[in-house]
């Protein structure tokens, strides 16, 4: 039977988890995919933040829980799993946007890669890495056990094309879209098609982290600022609801015959050369 439009994007019902979702990204996935009729697990360290993204979410209408977690600890995971499923009963969809760069795995103007302080970059990888590996391990036991279920990776601009400076991240995202692929055609192959395996690459938006190296305090652009901007065709930053589209997508039955894609949400900059 043909699906309505209706039904094809649809997430209702469906249990949505999704790590670092007290980020500025992750909470209007949250409030988005609640909006949309999903009950929505926010996982995150910030407890405060959570409990008030799930009493904004509960206000509206919408359905959803909080449990604090750190991605990289497995124990703490694990036991995540189980609060989940005692409360919800089922994961559907596990959103990995648990991630972030720090100063130290960046290289500044006055300094050079041999200045690199290597345990930052350590920290980097494993935050945005090994924080998207251990989630998908643990949370997706239970879709292969139920041969059905979605996860959304969050890569990044700097994974098409090395940014200058932020060479810790750039590595990390890098190896996000490598093992996006990879996870899809290991879970297809061993499990089946039930599970699928994407990832959005967002283009530039503004976030607790970027927001002081593209903007200065009184609001315009720092001159990295205006570089991104010039180097992306819509001339703008992008707004965290305009990732809402693809994610749908991502999460429902319209791209049912989708896995191993990473989708760049990025206004143009990964198409545009600069000249």
């Amino acid at each position: 039977m043909n699906q309505s439009p209706n039904q094809l994007f649809s997430v209702e019902g469906k249990t949505i988890v999704i790590t670092g979702g007290t980020g500025i990204l992750g909470s209007v996935m949250a409030k988005n995919m609640a909006a949309a009729g999903a009950h929505v697990v926010v996982l995150g360290r910030r407890e405060d933040a959570g409990k008030g993204l799930v009493n904004d979410i509960e206000k509206t209408g919408g359905k959803a829980s909080f449990f604090k977690t750190d991605v990289l600890d497995k124990d703490n995971l694990l036991g995540v799993k189980k609060d989940i499923l005692k409360t919800t009963g089922q994961i559907d969809v596990l959103v990995n946007a648990a991630g972030g760069n720090m100063p130290g795995a960046t290289i500044s103007p006055d300094k050079t890669f041999f200045d690199l302080d290597t345990k930052a970059f350590q920290q980097v990888v494993d935050l945005n890495l090994l924080g998207t590996v251990l989630p998908s391990q643990i949370f997706g036991e239970v879709m292969a056990a139920n041969k059905k279920g979605i996860i959304v990776n969050i890569s990044s601009m700097s994974a098409f094309r090395p940014i200058t400076r932020v060479v810790g991240y750039s590595a990390a995202k890098a190896a996000i879209d490598n093992f996006t692929q990879w996870l899809a055609v290991e879970m297809a192959k061993k499990v089946g098609e039930g599970i699928r395996v994407n990832a959005i690459a967002p283009g530039f938006f503004l976030t607790e982290q970027n927001r002081a190296l593209l903007t200065n305090p009184d609001g315009t652009l720092t001159a990295r600022g205006n570089a991104v901007i010039n180097q992306t065709p819509f001339g703008r930053f992008g707004d965290a609801e305009e990732l809402i589209g693809t994610l749908l997508w991502l999460c429902s039955d319209a791209s049912k015959f989708v896995t191993g894609v990473v989708v760049p949400v990025d206004g143009g900059f990964n198409a545009y050369c600069g000249v």
